[in-house]
C-alpha cells in the first residue's frame, strides 16, 4: 500500500480551472495504476479518472472527457487531475486512489481494484 495525500482544492467560478495533486509515498507508487474519483454531497462516489504506472494510458468518465486531464510524475511520486471548464456539477470531494497489484487501467472505475485512498479534497464550484 502506499500512503495517499491530495491537495489543490478549493472555490472556484464555473469555467474556472484547478489542479489537484496526490502526493504519495512508499516504493509502489511508481508501479501503480492510479484513480481519481469524486462525492458530491448526497450522492455515491463516482469514478473520474485513472491513468496506468507509466503515465502510457488514461481513461475518463464520459462527464469529464475532453475537461479534465489525469497525469503523473513518478519522479515526484506524484499524481495530478487538471481541471478545465469547471461546471457547478463538478462540486465534490476529491479522492485519489492506487491499485498497487495492477498496472494498467482495466476495470478503472471499479472501486474496489484500489487498496489505498487519500483524505479527500473539497472542490465547489460555484455559478
Amino acid at each position: 500500500q502506499v500512503q495517499l495525500v491530495e491537495s489543490g482544492g478549493g472555490l472556484v467560478q464555473a469555467e474556472g480551472s484547478l489542479r489537484l495533486s496526490c502526493a504519495a509515498s512508499g516504493r509502489t507508487f511508481s508501479s501503480a495504476a492510479m484513480g481519481w474519483f469524486r462525492q458530491a454531497p448526497g450522492k455515491e462516489r463516482e469514478f473520474v479518472a485513472a491513468i496506468s504506472w507509466n503515465g502510457g494510458s488514461t481513461y475518463y468518465a464520459d462527464s469529464v472527457k475532453g475537461r479534465f486531464t489525469i497525469s503523473r510524475d513518478n519522479a515526484k511520486n506524484t499524481v495530478y487531475l487538471q481541471m478545465n471548464s469547471l461546471k457547478p456539477e463538478d462540486t465534490a470531494v476529491y479522492y485519489c486512489a492506487a491499485d498497487t497489484h495492477r498496472r494498467g487501467v482495466g476495470a478503472a472505475p471499479d472501486e474496489r481494484r484500489y487498496d489505498s485512498w487519500g483524505q479527500g479534497t473539497q472542490v465547489t464550484v460555484s455559478s
